[in-house]
């Protein structure tokens, strides 16, 4: 019996053993995503005969005679479904990878259900938005998300605030323009790196992975003679065919600032899962098989898996072949990829002028991205003989550069389009796929496509760097800092990509956004035998941030003052140098705009009401064996990445009346789509609603260094700034000389150029430049400098049960001073999407690591990242300032929300238990343990 797919018999039958995701998207249902393949995050929702299922745990063959519905089917001739307009509305996505799956499972909801999602969405994970919006779109309260179903009752969710510091104009700065991808995303056509239609790419071939199952191993002899006979396999890559060249799998605008210590394919392996080979055949199935059958001898080398233990005399030598100079790695001998050794005044003689010393080590964990799209790209050689990479990346013009460079081809040989990428977080800022998928198209001349599993995405990408950080601080009785001494040690993994970086802005303003005359910092990077560490969100200020301003509570507290009003006194102000590392202040870093201040006292005001509204309502009091405590945590990050952050951008007046905006930067829930729609408007008179934005395709422009380091808005929005005023002044100019009215007195409208009393059509305007022979297209760059900085302040109020050491989050709180905010409720859910993603990363996610090197959570199921029930309601607030150096005004605001919410979390706790934690996560148990082996500490 044939499966009814959307309303139509199909006519292809499922392979033995398929499951009804891939049969799916065989058939063009490309709506239907990968996230799991394990049953565990919902992305492949679909309905079996009006039922909701997880497509990839249901075999194929059991649809038989049934009817199947996709996301593609969702909505009928008379339009899209409620919840498809729903989640329109109060856009209730991000990235949207999860969105089809979110979907199909609410759409099926009832009264009841809608009532309770935290149980009925507990099959469906999101990684962006923190939920919040996804329960509004689901209950149908719009784009305020006021309605009488919110979720959490104790959080105020009137409190999402917009600026007043510009008056928002309909489809221009300051207004809530949905994502110009909505539509696209809730019907299932929105293309993610992988939806090609087969005839677009015939011929496709699969690459699967054979990964070394040693810490540390010289690859003897590989044979490949098994995997071969394998039917259907192609062909099979080692090390002896790739090339030879070092590289970083890290990109950065200067590649320079990551260690040169990888190879496409090495003869040494240096952690488990690390890649041997790479198989190529006509099916997946195939290429595993091969994968399975190839015969590789090891020779085991000795492998150390702490940093502790790497740095002591006699360790393994995980990258003693290196040469220091060559391959930028500090000490290769002793395991160390990078280190900053520095004293500002004298420590010594600020502790003896303390009144009191903390003293701790803080420890933080490895921490898994988790975007939902794992990994993948194809490559082809097409008929120009042009290499063509289409891959889920963040930095597409990066990942042209390193292939160019890896295998030595002319830069215009080489196009790399990054889709709409599913989720990144600094995953994706490097290339784990595409020189694999490049060195088969070359060889083979025909498509190949490698898609990482979520296991392979767990033991063979990058995570977290784990910190471990022994600081002592102090304070005098006056509530003034006198000495801040760290001595950190970071675990870069088997390999240093990203390592000096993390551990420098680590360094940075964690410790700058402080007045303390006395700092001595000591750091060290260091190789293991372990699964990689990489960039990820917050960029190694999310693990300092966390030990120092859980010691600023604890100073505050031995001093005898209230934490936030110690904080106040020892910030950093307009006019404060704001050091860390270097007696002089960055040169290029400023206060462009300054909000701390604001956000201190937004946190503080709404931690009060929050605790009168319990007070009002009755929930104070929730019985004997509960404790209560508030507690916050600030943070500060620089707006732009340090030494140059590039972007080109060209805006241009299409025939049709309507503006074209060119960017390179990609698009994974970042929203900077919106923004350059946005700030082009402004400047052009008209509404995002007139501009098509067509991005991250290094064929568009020149180059763009990426979306990374919160560089979105302030780096390529600028160069879309430039671009659009310029070519502004040019339409009004030739209006001008239509009319004969002075340019002075032609202004752009929406549609039009008015010109006195007559008003122009821009297609009008478009033919009359065309006959002058005038280009109505115009490009604007941005370097990355001068640059600013954003402040968050994070605070909770939660209840720990004595007994049992369950934790309850009564109220959370966030305040942002992201400068003029571009599209306030997009701004607010990146803000929920990193408090969400650090409050997982605060109580339980953590990627284990066992004692012989193997990663132990390396599915979903093991590894817990936040479901719809585990997220409270987050109030958000922004400071009302106007930044001097961000486009009209603006300030980054992608990777600061997660960084103050872990020391906050721990400070609410302390406040609550008496119990410092300093080490990461706080899970149930260690709070149950503590709370079991120590007295409580009256507060």
């Amino acid at each position: 019996m044939a499966i009814e797919i959307n309303g139509a018999a199909s006519q292809a039958t499922p392979r033995p053993g398929q499951c009804l995701r891939t049969f799916l998207r065989e058939q063009g249902n490309f709506g239907v995503k990968k996230g799991c393949d394990g049953g565990d995050c919902g992305a492949c929702t679909v309905h079996v005969d009006g039922t909701p299922v997880h497509s990839c745990i249901y075999p194929a063959v059991r649809a038989e005679g049934k009817a199947v519905t996709t996301i593609e089917g969702l909505a009928t001739a008379d339009g899209l479904h409620p919840v498809q307009e729903q989640f329109l509305e109060a856009q209730g996505f991000q990235c949207g990878f999860c969105t089809a799956g979110m979907m199909m499972t609410a759409a099926t909801f009832d009264d009841e259900q809608r009532a309770n999602l935290p149980r009925n969405l507990k099959g469906n994970l999101c990684r962006c938005t923190g939920y919040r919006s996804i329960a509004d779109a689901v209950c149908g309260h719009g784009p305020d998300g006021h309605g009488p179903d919110a979720h959490d009752a104790g959080a105020d969710v009137s409190g999402a605030q917009s600026p007043a510091a510009v008056e928002p104009k309909s489809g221009q700065l300051g207004d809530n323009v949905p994502a110009p991808a909505g539509p696209a995303v809730v019907t299932g056509t929105a293309r993610y790196a992988l939806d090609v239609p087969a005839d677009q790419l015939p011929g496709l071939l699969h690459l699967k992975l054979v990964r070394s199952p040693h810490p540390h191993a010289r690859i003897v002899s590989i044979n490949k003679a098994p995997a071969l006979a394998v039917p259907g396999v192609v062909a099979v890559f080692t090390h002896e065919d790739a090339p030879q060249q070092l590289f970083s799998t890290a990109q950065h605008e200067h590649y320079t600032d990551d260690p040169d210590d990888t190879r496409v394919l090495d003869n040494v392996v240096r952690f488990i899962g690390q890649r041997v080979a790479a198989v190529v055949a006509e099916s997946v199935g195939a290429a595993e098989a091969g994968a399975r059958a190839l015969e590789v001898e090891y020779e085991l080398l000795d492998a150390v898996f702490t940093p502790q233990e790497a740095i002591l005399p006699g360790a393994p030598v995980i990258h003693g072949d290196k040469d220091a100079v060559a391959t930028r790695i500090a000490r290769p001998l002793d395991n160390v990829v990078a280190e900053v050794h520095a004293e500002l005044g004298s420590v010594e003689e600020g502790f003896a002028a303390a009144d009191f010393v903390h003293e701790h080590t803080y420890r933080t964990q490895r921490v898994q991205h988790v975007a939902m799209e794992t990994h993948s790209a194809i490559a082809w050689v097409d008929d120009d003989g042009r290499l063509m990479v289409r891959s889920s990346s963040q930095v597409p013009f990066l990942v042209k550069r390193t292939l160019v460079r890896l295998f030595d081809l002319p830069e215009e040989s080489v196009r790399v389009v990054a889709g709409r990428v599913g989720g990144g977080f600094g995953g994706k800022q490097e290339v784990l796929t595409e020189d694999l998928v490049a060195l088969a198209a070359l060889a083979l001349k025909r498509p190949v496509q490698l898609e990482f599993t979520r296991t392979e995405q767990f033991m063979a990408t990058t995570t977290r760097h784990p910190f471990t950080i022994k600081l002592k601080a102090g304070a005098n009785r006056d509530g003034y800092l006198t000495a801040l001494q760290l001595d950190v040690i970071t675990n870069t993994g088997a390999y240093g990509n990203h390592a000096p970086g993390v551990m420098f802005h680590g360094c940075g303003e964690s410790l700058a956004v402080y007045k303390c005359v006395n700092k001595k910092v000591d750091a060290q990077a260091v190789y293991t035998n372990t699964v990689p560490a990489g960039a990820f969100r917050g960029y190694g200020l999310s693990q300092m941030i966390f030990a120092i301003e859980s010691a600023i509570d604890e100073l505050a507290v031995g001093i005898g003052m209230d934490p936030l009003d110690f904080r106040l006194k020892n910030m950093v102000r307009p006019g404060d140098h704001m050091l860390s590392t270097t007696p002089e202040p960055e040169e290029d870093v400023h206060y462009g705009s300054y909000g701390l201040d604001q956000c201190v006292s937004l946190v503080r005001d709404a931690l009060d009401r929050g605790k009168e509204r319990y007070r009002a309502a009755g929930l104070d009091d929730l019985g004997p064996e509960w404790v209560t405590g508030e507690g916050a945590a600030l943070s500060m990050i620089d707006t732009v990445p340090p030494r140059g952050h590039f972007a080109h951008t060209r805006v241009s007046l299409e025939a049709d009346g309507r503006f074209a905006v060119d960017v390179g930067t990609a698009e994974f829930g970042n929203g900077t789509t919106t923004v350059h729609a946005q700030l082009a408007a402004t400047a052009l008179g008209t509404s995002a609603y007139a501009i098509q934005v067509r991005q991250s395709d290094t064929d568009l422009v020149e180059h763009d260094t990426g979306a990374f380091g919160s560089a979105g808005t302030v780096v390529a929005g600028k160069a879309t700034l430039a671009a659009a005023l310029e070519l502004a002044t040019r339409i009004q100019t030739v209006a001008a000389s239509l009319t004969g009215v002075p340019l002075a007195d032609c202004r752009l409208v929406d549609g039009a150029v008015e010109c006195g009393d007559r008003s122009v059509p821009m297609k009008e305007t478009y033919d009359a430049a065309r006959l002058q022979g005038v280009r109505l297209a115009t490009d604007g760059n941005w370097g990355g400098t001068p640059r600013s900085v954003a402040f968050n302040v994070h605070g909770f109020r939660v209840a720990v049960n004595t007994g049992t050491g369950e934790l309850r989050i009564l109220q959370s709180v966030q305040a942002a001073d992201a400068g003029v905010v571009v599209n306030p409720r997009q701004c607010r859910g990146q803000i929920e999407g990193g408090i969400a993603q650090a409050l997982g990363a605060t109580l339980y996610e953590e990627v284990k690591v066992d004692d012989s090197g193997h990663v132990t959570t390396d599915i979903l199921r093991q590894y817990h990242i936040p479901s719809f029930a585990d997220v409270p309601r987050s109030e958000v607030y922004f400071a009302k300032t106007n930044d001097s150096t961000g486009p009209l005004g603006a300030k980054s605001m992608s990777e600061s929300p997660f960084n103050p919410v872990a020391p906050a979390l721990a400070n609410a706790i302390r406040n609550a238990t008496g119990v410092r934690f300093g080490e990461l996560p706080i899970a149930r148990d260690k709070i149950y343990l503590a709370l079991r082996d120590r007295t409580l500490v009256p507060n």
